[in-house]
Formats: structure tokens, C-alpha cells, sequence
């Protein structure tokens, strides 16, 4: 089956999206090991030192994803991207507290590359998961809240098969259903790119969601790197 795909009109519209997808089973979650802690708490020690004074607006990353943004009507600096918010955090704040083992290590993975990892709870997920423009009638609960509200049409939103949005604004921000829980086992985890380079970093990442995955969650991993010209990521059923 079809796990996740580009839709047409948006591999038109965003030819250079590069996107690693990995389909993770039987993971363990909980509280964030100690030797999770350190490597996390490292990391964003380095990221602090690598930003530096540097504005996030000029990591070219980071810049990227503003440019794809405004390329759907949406203003990036009233709504940032994952990735740029986690950035923005921890050169504000210092720190980005710990919340759980799988939240922490994808949380890791995108501080490093300065791209946005996502991990979708597959409990919350029915068929296919399609990045597309929304029609403005798929339902999506902000993450912490109830309330059902409905994307503005025309903005990229991941959605199943029922019309659920499990991302708003392609990466700003996840829905209260797909978040991952302490009990979850089985996740469609995402890394997106756009920039010039953006390949070698999502397989970077990649590579080190394998590591960290493997060591700390214990999980089956299957994996796939897609873009304009392959943008479906097919499992076995």
C-alpha cells in the first residue's frame, strides 16, 4: 500500500522537495533514557554555538522553508516552521524541555539539520497520507486543544484518506490526534528539505533517526527518500 505521497500539484508547484519517510514498528516509548538526555542536551549545546549570532533567517535551511511558506500565501515569521521554531526556542530560551524518548530524539535529529522532523502516530492515520492544498473542509484539533477547525484552502496540508489533517501549514505544526504518545508503537516519521543541498541532509537525517531509533526505541525500520520525481513511499500491508 501507498504509505505517503506528493500529490501532482505539489511536486509542480515545489519540484526541489526532497523527503525522507520512514515507517518505524514495535518501538518502546516512555521517558527519555539518560543516555538520550546527554546526546539531546549536547546537541543543543552545539546548535547554540553553531548559530551563534547568526540571524535564522539566513540558514539557508531554515530560508527555505520561509520561501515555500510565502509560496502558499502564508506569512513565515507570524507562522514558522518546525523546525525554525525549535530553532528559535533554544537560541531564545536555551534549552527545549525534554518530553518524551521519540519526541526528544526526532526533536535531536531536527535541531542538528535545521530541518523539520514530524512522527505521526499511525493509530490516528487511515490509508494514505497525501501532502496536498487543502479544499478548506479536512478537519484538524491543534495540538493541546479540542476544537475543530479547518484549513484555509489552498495551504499544504498532510491529510489521510478521511480528510483528517495530521500537519497544518505543511510543517508548522501537527495535530492533537497524531501527536506520539507514551504508548505508541508504531509512527509515519517525516524529514523534509528544500534548499540546495537539502538530499544529503534529509539522508543525514535519516541515517541518524536509523541510530537513534535502533538504540533507544528498539524499533523496525523501513525508509525511503522521495522527491518531484518519485513521491510515493509503498510498505507492504
Amino acid at each position: 500500500m501507498i504509505l505517503f505521497r506528493y500529490s501532482d500539484p505539489i511536486c509542480e508547484r515545489y519540484p526541489q522537495v526532497i523527503g525522507g519517510v520512514m515507517l518505524a514498528r514495535g518501538m518502546r516509548n516512555g521517558p527519555t533514557p539518560e543516555p538520550l538526555l546527554a546526546a539531546y542536551q549536547t546537541e543543543q549545546q552545539a546548535t547554540v554555538r553553531r548559530i551563534g549570532d547568526t540571524p535564522l533567517s539566513q540558514i539557508e535551511a531554515l530560508a527555505a522553508w520561509r520561501g515555500v511558506f510565502r509560496g502558499f500565501g502564508v506569512d513565515p515569521t507570524q507562522y514558522r516552521s518546525a523546525a525554525e521554531a525549535l530553532a528559535r526556542r533554544l537560541t531564545k530560551k536555551g534549552d527545549i524541555p525534554s518530553i518524551n524518548a521519540l519526541v526528544d530524539l526526532g526533536n535531536l535529529v531536527s535541531i542538528r539539520y535545521a530541518l523539520p522532523v514530524a512522527l505521526f502516530d499511525l493509530r490516528a492515520i487511515k490509508g494514505t497520507v497525501t501532502v496536498r492544498f487543502a479544499e478548506g473542509s479536512e478537519r484538524y484539533t491543534t495540538l493541546g486543544e479540542n476544537e475543530v477547525e479547518h484549513p484555509a484552502p489552498g495551504e499544504v496540508v498532510f491529510t489521510d484518506e478521511t480528510g483528517l489533517v495530521i500537519a497544518r501549514r505543511w510543517c508548522w505544526r501537527q495535530s492533537e490526534t497524531s501527536a506520539v504518545q507514551e504508548d505508541t508503537t508504531d509512527a509515519l516519521i517525516t524529514v523534509e528539505a528544500h534548499h540546495t543541498g537539502g538530499r544529503a541532509a534529509v539522508e543525514a537525517a535519516l541515517r541518524d533517526l536509523h541510530e537513534l531509533l535502533g538504540a533507544h526505541a528498539g524499533a523496525s525500520l523501513t525508509s525511503a527518500i522521495l522527491d518531484a520525481a518519485h513521491p510515493e513511499f509503498s510498505v507492504e500491508s
